[in-house]
């Protein structure tokens, strides 16, 4: 887990300090912390997918096993988070859909935090290493809740939409 937040905050500084040098795509910070939380993105959502053989990385199995009993078709759902989690790295590199990707991946973490915590309590290993404590999980969901909506302010557009002035002329 600590290693998903080295790569976070090295990815966000290592973007940063291309936009520094010139590259117009990386000029602010919620931009460049939006490219480096897809990039972990894609590298957690890959596990989602890998099969259980493999041992070198977090696979599918250790997975399933996170997900709650009161969750139904845990591996399904799986699956299904996988595709999300791409699906919002994909979103947030993309000016159009930042906004809407950035909010709906904060729900989703939202979502996901049971499994975290059920993962915790319950001592469930992942890459059979002893289970994060929850006093990690917790606050790097919320790091990734964050920089999701600090993403999603990127864009200039505000998160709510303002109400619609009514025409004097009637």
């Amino acid at each position: 887990m600590f290693s998903l937040i080295v790569l976070l905050l090295a990815t966000t500084l290592g973007l940063r300090l291309l936009g520094r040098l010139g590259v117009r795509r990386f000029a602010s910070w919620p931009i460049s912390a939006a490219h480096a939380l897809a990039l972990l993105l894609v590298v957690t959502a890959s596990a989602h997918f890998v099969p259980a053989g493999v041992a070198f990385m977090p696979n599918h199995a250790d997975m399933v096993a996170m997900v709650p009993p009161f969750v139904p078709l845990p591996a399904l759902m799986v699956y299904v988070t996988g595709v999300l989690e791409l699906l919002g790295a994909a979103g947030l590199v993309l000016t159009a859909t930042r906004r809407a990707a950035g909010v709906a991946l904060a729900i989703l973490f939202v979502l996901l935090l049971p499994a975290n915590v059920y993962a915790a309590l319950a001592g469930v290993p992942l890459q059979g290493a002893p289970a994060t404590p929850l006093w990690v999980r917790i606050p790097e969901q919320v790091l990734y809740i964050t920089i999701a909506l600090w993403a999603a302010r990127s864009t200039g557009a505000p998160l709510t939409r303002a109400p619609r002035a009514r025409s004097a002329a009637r």
